[in-house]
């Protein structure tokens, strides 16, 4: 075959064939800098932002630096003015107004802040055996085997009956005591290893060590429970009764930090979803004067269902629309009929130690960039929105004439799995949604692992979204 023949079946097939490429092959020296330097404040925002509630309160701060102010319901916002709104301390909205009235429909990128992590129930602290432990719920869908033997940090607020909030935040900095969930050394563990991998270990087993030294002088029973609680009183001033008002999350103590000899992939906990949400908020920091009204939505509880008053499944997204309506005199409705959405969640990225879950021609690639995925939900289909085709032409348009790479993202095998998202959520509202987000490795456990370019990409993605006129 000639070289010149073989050149343009080469072009031809570059022209027909769907043939998506390692994004560093694609992209200049100057943007892979670009998206290195980007991810070096994304992994200082993963370290501060460790629960639903620390990330909120993150996001309000950055947004506060770049001259957002509190919503408040009933006044009149103008073109260019840049709003929060604030919910409960667990979730967030960005807007930005937008040069066209809201009737023409607003631009909303929506992630979610909260992780897979272990909460404590409401009477946690116990002793057995001169140690101290703390009972805990798991949070989500984690593999339970992963949680043992892993420096854990105790994050989160305790309401006293007066009112007051204590915050809390142990095990994060270098000389704070750690916790562990303990496990059964190999030796006798051969029982345990007879149970499947689910149930290795159980839900009831996630049990927090927290101490082991006795109250001076106390010599009955409970003492080292005694000698905790004395701890945190000195400490923080709450009794036992005031864990039954408190939100605690034990979480990895884990530093967000670079994974490979190329520093090419951050290794952290909480990537699921934060990797979307700090992209989307960064998006709508970086807004100025947009064409249409833009939103950066990041919720809570997506991890467990998006039900209660800072999930998705509620109303307060709505709500906040129809505040933007009436400023203008329309119906929530009509504004949110004309809405787009990319709801912004990852998907599992493909391992090779693992291909038999994934159907290759249809998985996400770390470093292919952001990945699109039309439908989530599981087996047939169930629980997702199913982006129609003229959402999706219009996705493949504006990320291609904005040189965003990006590629085509299924989660896993039809039958192997599968998994939701937001999007169902606000597809139910009317406006037209597709799931954009950032391909993940080992997703769900306490240490995840994402591309440097495709956290980059779905940053880029946002950015070129609400720039669309």
């Amino acid at each position: 075959m000639e070289k010149t023949e073989k050149n343009q079946i080469d072009e031809l097939k570059e022209k027909l064939f769907y043939s998506p490429k390692h994004a560093s092959k694609i992209l200049n020296d100057d943007i892979i800098e670009d998206a290195d330097d980007f991810c070096e404040s994304y992994k200082n925002f993963l370290d501060n932002a460790k629960t639903e509630r620390e990330a909120a309160s993150e996001i309000i701060s950055l947004a506060k630096a770049n001259g957002f102010i509190e919503f408040i319901p009933g006044e009149k916002y103008t073109a260019g003015e840049k709003i929060y709104y604030n919910n409960r301390g667990k979730s967030v909205i960005l807007c930005v107004i937008g040069k066209k009235s809201v009737i023409n429909g607003v631009k909303i990128a929506a992630a979610h802040i909260d992780s897979p992590r272990l909460d404590l129930k409401p009477n946690p602290l116990y002793e057995d055996c001169e140690t101290a432990f703390l009972k805990t719920h798991y949070y989500g869908g984690i593999k339970k085997y992963q949680w043992p033997t892993i420096p854990l940090a105790l994050h989160g607020a305790v309401v006293l009956k007066d009112g007051g909030v204590i915050t809390v935040n142990v095990g994060e900095d270098d000389d704070d005591p750690k916790f562990v969930v303990t496990d059964l050394l190999p030796h006798l563990g051969a029982e345990q290893s007879k149970r499947t991998l689910g149930e290795g270990i159980k839900g009831e087993d996630l049990n927090v060590l927290v101490g082991s030294r006795p109250f001076k002088g106390d010599d009955s029973s409970e003492s080292v429970k005694l000698n905790i609680l004395n701890i945190l009183y000195e400490k923080y001033g709450f009794t036992e009764p005031d864990f039954l008002s408190a939100e605690l999350e034990v979480v990895p103590a884990f530093k967000a930090c670079d994974i490979g000899f190329d520093r090419s992939m951050i290794g952290a906990y909480g990537h699921d979803d934060r990797v979307c949400a700090y992209p989307a908020v960064m998006a709508a920091l970086d807004s100025e004067n947009p064409e249409y009204t833009i939103m950066s939505v990041l919720t809570d509880k997506e991890e467990t269902g998006s039900d209660g008053n800072t999930g998705l499944n509620s109303s307060y997204m709505k709500y906040f629309i129809n505040y933007l309506a009436s400023m203008e005199g329309y119906d929530g409705y009509e504004v949110m009929r004309k809405s787009e959405c990319l709801s912004a969640d990852v998907t599992a990225a493909f391992d090779p130690t693992y291909p038999e879950v994934m159907e290759k021609r249809n998985a996400a690639y770390i470093n292919k960039g952001v990945a699109v995925m039309k439908y989530t939900g599981s087996r047939g289909k169930s629980g997702t929105s199913d982006a129609s085709a003229e959402f999706m032409g219009k996705v493949r348009s504006f990320l291609d004439n904005a040189n965003v790479v990006w590629q085509v993202g299924e989660l896993g095998k039809v039958d192997a799995g599968g998994g939701g998202t937001v999007a169902k959520y606000v597809a139910n509202l009317d406006v037209d949604v597709v799931d954009i987000g950032v391909p993940v490795l080992s997703m769900h456990s306490p240490f995840e692992t994402v591309s440097k370019l495709d956290v980059y990409m779905a940053y880029k993605a946002f950015a070129e979204f609400f720039k669309l006129k």
